[in-house]
């Protein structure tokens, strides 16, 4: 198969079925993008699939999706592309195994900037909260953004009004790596308020990424549905400011529901914006921070440090945090251990486990085989 030809494929199918389409999704990953598209086009697929694509199952409007994106600097990253992100979109897939309705892959995704996707999604940290944020909220958030971006951290949001935008700033201010996932096309100019920063965040080596085609309008129920993007590429997920109910809240549950870390700024207690950071602390969903050293240590960054020559550590294990160092000394030299193995050995929840075993790697303490992980032999 040709790159067009699948692309153009995935294309399709992603304007056929309004996202997350699961039935869809299964149907491509049996038949391929190209099978898959054909059949759509013909009907000749199962009910759930035509289900999900038969008001649109005509709409062939694949030329005037890569014409739009094309103005506005956008191309469409597949799973077939080097620069797709599969270890972090990982998680939905064990997700999914373990029944949770909302993890469905994308089909591709919809970018505008010069950055690689998987290379914006390595240890990134999500910044998210309330659209009608207070200056508590949005300095904090700015803060939290700028340290993060500073140390190499790319900082991933949803653009909105509020904590959105203001981790965006935050993020650019250090001249740092973020991205805007949002809940329309690349070309929505949304919110209009926005459409400078997003400039910005295009020019300044960041990205703006949807799930939906050029032209796909903003909508209430596509904001919780990128919200699952969110979540799913970063390591974790920072809760700045929310109210009991509220889009942040979903983007954290979600998160926590992918086993990614979840994390909470606590505030005033007589501020209404607080209250969903204080109930997911209260509540044992959210792991309390005010630093971004916390940040980082919760989230298992820990190679991402400022070092100083007086403190510099005699051993390469001496840098990890407490938790590193146990789920390092889980692993084996000359075998293979599952996550689960180095949960149970470590000690540690597997939630933690599975976020730190790819910061160990990348740090040079661990090496991903066929069937797990085992440690890298100089670091013995």
């Amino acid at each position: 198969m040709s790159s067009d030809e699948l692309r153009r494929a995935r294309a399709y199918l992603l304007r056929v079925a309004e996202p997350p389409a699961p039935a869809l999704v299964a149907f491509v990953d049996k038949h391929k993008p190209i099978e898959a598209a054909a059949r759509v086009r013909r009907g000749d697929c199962p009910d759930e699939v035509l289900k999900a694509t038969e008001a649109r199952r005509d709409y062939d409007l694949v030329s005037q999706d890569f014409s739009r994106a094309a103005a506005v600097g956008a191309r469409l990253v597949v799973p077939e592309d080097a620069e797709w992100p599969a270890w972090p979109l990982h998680a939905i897939d064990l997700a999914a195994g373990h029944g949770v309705a909302e993890a469905v892959q994308p089909l591709a995704l919809w970018v505008a900037g010069d950055v690689a996707l998987g290379t914006a999604a390595d240890r990134a940290v999500a910044i998210v909260g309330a659209r009608a944020a207070t200056d508590y909220g949005e300095h904090h958030a700015a803060e939290f953004a700028y340290g993060l971006a500073g140390r190499g951290v790319p900082v991933f949001s949803g653009a909105a009004y509020g904590i959105d935008g203001a981790a965006h700033r935050g993020a650019l201010a250090a001249e740092g790596v973020t991205v805007a996932v949002l809940g329309c096309g690349v070309d929505g100019g949304y919110p209009a308020g926005h459409v400078g920063l997003l400039n910005r965040i295009v020019r300044s080596g960041g990205a703006v990424v949807s799930e939906y085609p050029p032209g796909t309008t903003p909508a209430r129920h596509r904001f919780l549905v990128r919200n699952r993007l969110i979540a799913a590429l970063t390591e974790g997920t920072l809760v700045v400011e929310a109210g009991r109910r509220s889009g942040a809240r979903n983007t954290a549950g979600t998160a926590g529901a992918f086993g990614k870390v979840v994390m909470a700024l606590p505030g005033p207690v007589s501020s209404g914006m607080s209250i969903g950071c204080h109930d997911l602390i209260r509540d044992a969903k959210a792991t309390l921070v005010s630093t971004v050293d916390e940040v980082l240590e919760t989230v298992g960054l820990f190679g991402v440090a400022e070092d100083t020559a007086s403190d510099r550590p005699k051993r390469r294990t001496d840098r990890l945090g407490p938790d590193a160092l146990r789920a390092f000394e889980a692993l084996a030299v000359r075998a293979d251990r599952s996550d689960i193995e180095v949960a149970a050995e470590s000690g540690l929840p597997l939630r933690r486990v599975r976020a730190l075993l790819p910061a160990l790697e990348i740090d040079g303490f661990a090496v991903r085989g066929e069937s797990g992980w085992r440690r890298r032999k100089e670091s013995a």
